[in-house]
């Protein structure tokens, strides 16, 4: 039987993360600062959990790291950290509890979480379960370690509520503590994706979150669902399996951020479906309907990356077994999809802090920012995978990942 390995992870923290000298001198041949540039044997210093130089001659090196490449620390825009494989290896989401205690589905929590601060990923937006609040809390005492958690706990998802109600659901997420408000706007790809809300209840949701401070994302596949979700002015558009240039194009133009989730969340499917298989509509019929959506998301992918003006932004829909592999998805953007390396990179970084309203504290590497600072073997500008082979990674000045750069591995075959 699978129990949770947080405890354990918990402990083998405190053996990665010894006390450092301050300020500490982390240098490797070359430097992505986020923002698109290279700098080559060039150093970051970080003092008290912060970013105060990039040393392009340093004299003195605390931790030199051959062979890497070091940049900001990933930025995903769209997991679910406490969705796990129960002990029994059926799949547990955001929502039921299949007989699982509180302290079991905690502990799975921090596991996942410790998975994707290990796989390079620093701050996550979990969209959302009432189990991010505690996670992102803990984590951000210190007494925890993780990725920086932002959370919609109790995402909306009732078309049949009326818009006062709607508003209100709204009003609790942001008196609870909710970073951003989580809505669907249309049905699961595995039931065909048609639009659920309507243009009045979209347009509540979103005034009514922005009256708040909150951004809002939007669960929607299909056309007229991102259509009502732009016109009412929402934050963000998770995945869009089946949307056409027009919608793109009308996303371009209001600037709404466009996250496309475009093969780790359906790759993890295939590869787990023992574990789902018979939970709610994962069945044969919805496995088949997300096959069909691999061909098409990865057609508006490309379409998107062609659409002047459209801001894409790096996000896996991690969940059950995918925690800890997000990189996966961003290299099969590149083999696949041909989005080049660096706006690739780019997109995890700087412009997923920018979505996040974080682009002034993480996502790049420069003076104020907080410390998120990873390293990757080899140079992932010329072999995208070298993504998967990370070595170092620090999260507001803690080093939780140590190790000698590998040498290069040759980039696997396309997925």
């Amino acid at each position: 039987m699978r129990k949770p390995a947080a405890l354990a992870l918990g402990f083998a923290v405190l053996l990665v993360a010894p006390l450092v000298a301050d300020p500490l001198v982390i240098r490797a041949p070359r430097l992505i600062d986020g923002r698109g540039h290279v700098l080559r044997n060039a150093a970051v210093v970080v003092a008290e959990g912060k970013i105060v130089a990039i040393d392009e001659q340093p004299k003195q090196v605390d931790i030199d790291l051959p062979d890497a490449t070091l940049m900001p620390g990933g930025i995903d825009t769209h997991v679910h950290i406490a969705w796990h494989f129960d002990a029994d290896g059926r799949s547990h989401d955001d929502e039921g509890d299949r007989g699982e205690t509180p302290a079991e589905s905690a502990l799975f929590a921090a596991e996942n979480a410790w998975r994707t601060l290990m796989g390079g990923i620093t701050t996550v937006q979990s969209l959302g379960a009432p189990m991010d609040k505690p996670l992102r809390d803990a984590i951000a005492r210190g007494v925890l370690p993780g990725p920086r958690v932002l959370t919609a706990m109790e995402p909306l998802s009732d078309e049949k509520l009326p818009i006062d109600v709607l508003r209100g659901q709204v009003d609790k997420a942001a008196d609870d503590g909710a970073d951003v408000i989580k809505v669907f706007a249309s049905q699961s790809i595995r039931t065909g994706g048609g639009p659920t809300m309507s243009q009045e209840q979209m347009d509540a949701i979103c005034g009514e979150a922005k009256r708040r401070g909150l951004r809002t994302a939007v669960h929607a596949h299909g056309p007229e669902s991102v259509a009502r979700a732009v016109r009412a002015g929402c934050s963000s558009i998770e995945h869009g399996a089946l949307i056409d240039q027009a919608t793109l194009d009308l996303m371009a133009s209001k600037g709404t951020w466009f996250d496309p989730n475009t093969d780790l969340v359906f790759r993890n499917y295939f590869e787990n479906a023992p574990h789902f298989l018979g939970i709610g509509n994962y069945n044969e019929a919805g496995f088949a309907a997300m096959r069909a959506a691999v061909v098409r998301i990865l057609d508006v992918f490309r379409k998107a990356l062609r659409t002047p003006g459209l801001k894409i932004v790096f996000g896996t829909d991690a969940l059950a077994g995918s925690h800890g592999r997000n990189f996966q998805e961003l290299e099969y953007r590149v083999r696949v999809g041909g989005q080049e390396p660096m706006a690739a990179i780019t997109s995890a970084t700087s412009l997923a802090a920018e979505s996040l309203g974080l682009g002034a504290r993480v996502g790049t590497l420069a003076p104020g920012y907080e410390a998120d600072v990873i390293a990757v073997a080899g140079d992932p500008l010329a072999d995208i995978s070298a993504l998967e082979r990370v070595v170092f990674v620090m999260r507001a000045g803690k080093v939780y990942r140590r190790e000698a750069a590998s040498p290069a591995a040759p980039p696997p075959p396309a997925r």
